[in-house]
């Protein structure tokens, strides 16, 4: 478990360099067929931004913690890209794209934690 809090540390980094706002968490590490342990949702103002932060998220996780995503899916048209590093997936959506979808509340009884954005 402590290299799953490192990978999540490490990809909240990333996000937060790239000014990505309104983080989650879901912890999915209970929850009976699940695809992974985390979920990391966050969002980026525009398209351009979405892809400033899954590039700053691949940066900073295989500098500072030695991994790479499995697959990453969304990079064409950057208004929801999801980046699977096997354990932990990450989603970094424009605001209305997430709006619609609304994922991290696929699982409500799921723990969830906000982390507060960054001043900026």
């Amino acid at each position: 478990m402590e290299e799953i809090k490192i990978l999540v540390d490490t990809i909240v980094k990333g996000i937060q360099e790239k000014k990505g706002l309104d983080i989650v968490i879901v912890d999915l590490s209970k929850m009976e067929g699940a695809i992974c342990k985390k979920f990391i949702v966050c969002t980026g103002q525009s398209p351009t931004q979405v892809q400033a932060i899954a590039d700053s998220v691949e940066e900073v996780v295989r500098m500072d913690a030695g991994e790479k995503p499995v697959k990453v899916v969304g990079q064409e048209n950057a208004v929801w890209i999801a980046m699977d590093y096997t354990d932990v997936m990450v989603h970094v959506f424009v605001p209305d794209t997430r709006d619609y979808y609304d994922i991290e509340h696929l699982w409500e009884d799921a723990p969830k934690q906000a982390i507060d954005n960054l001043e900026m």
